[in-house]
């Protein structure tokens, strides 16, 4: 019997890459997301059921999984791919940020996991969470969004911890930068900022990644499809950069590097 796999976040970036991989795999998938129009571009494509739904919310959760359950009767493997950012150092972000920021980014998964969990279990299944590199590092202004996405992956490794007895397992992937909608985005202001083109802009962010460049997001979604697979049978608790090498480098070796220009005059 194929696998269920629920995405949330399916309609763009990394979870339509994702969605892809599973329905090429032979898996039933339902994706999921709040603009039904991508949801539907990425159904046409791969099969997936689509659920238009907010999973910041309890009762878009209670929308999916019920959803998930009544037209196929079971739930395999679910994929957290949800998120947003709200850019700004600890003095700039507002209270109603931090708060939106960690509802959606920390507080949904949590709620997501707990309305999925009976079903997981009874199919021994496996949970992935997208986090970020952001989890790993500090970054500046980027406050909320690394707290959040921290906190995303000890909520995957407690599921790990207290489940793993269960036969569920738990692992997160952590992208570096990703051409993406939203990376295309993040590209484009910063090109602005600079005066250089979105293509540029991806050079300039990926200039000590060791491997010189952003992922796509079928690299990403490869590795989330192993993790669900049972290629990974026993892998728990796993957070796994999926980055470039990115997370590794040492920011006091840079000035070494050769091939790297840092610019003195900036301010400190």
């Amino acid at each position: 019997m194929s696998r269920v796999v629920l995405v949330t976040g399916g309609g763009t970036g990394i979870g339509a890459a994702v969605a892809r991989l599973l329905a090429r795999s032979g898996d039933r998938v339902v994706i999921c997301g709040r603009r039904e129009a991508p949801l539907r571009a990425v159904a046409e494509e791969t099969g997936a059921h689509v659920v238009v739904a907010d999973v910041s919310e309890p009762e878009g959760i209670a929308r999916v999984v019920d959803g998930t359950i009544a037209t196929y009767g079971r739930l395999d493997g679910l994929v957290v791919n949800h998120g947003i950012i709200h850019v700004g150092r600890v003095d700039e972000v507002t209270p109603e940020q931090w708060d939106e920021t960690l509802r959606v980014n920390l507080t949904s998964p949590f709620l997501l996991v707990r309305a999925a969990l009976p079903h997981l279990l009874a199919a021994r299944g496996a949970v992935v969470a997208v986090s970020s590199v952001a989890a790993l590092r500090a970054s500046d202004g980027m406050a909320a969004y690394s707290v959040s996405k921290a906190g995303l992956l000890l909520l995957t490794q407690s599921l790990a911890v207290d489940h793993g007895r269960d036969g569920l397992r738990a692992n997160a992937v952590c992208p570096g930068w990703t051409a993406t909608e939203m990376g295309d985005m993040e590209m484009a202001e910063l090109g602005a900022e600079r005066a250089i083109s979105t293509d540029d802009a991806y050079r300039l962010a990926t200039a000590i990644v060791p491997q010189r460049r952003a992922a796509q997001p079928d690299e990403v979604a490869a590795t989330v499809g192993w993790l669900l697979s049972d290629a990974a049978s026993y892998v728990n608790g796993v957070v796994l950069p999926v980055d470039g090498g990115s997370s590794v480098v040492d920011p006091g070796t840079i000035a070494l590097d050769p091939r790297v220009s840092i610019d003195l005059n900036q301010e400190p």
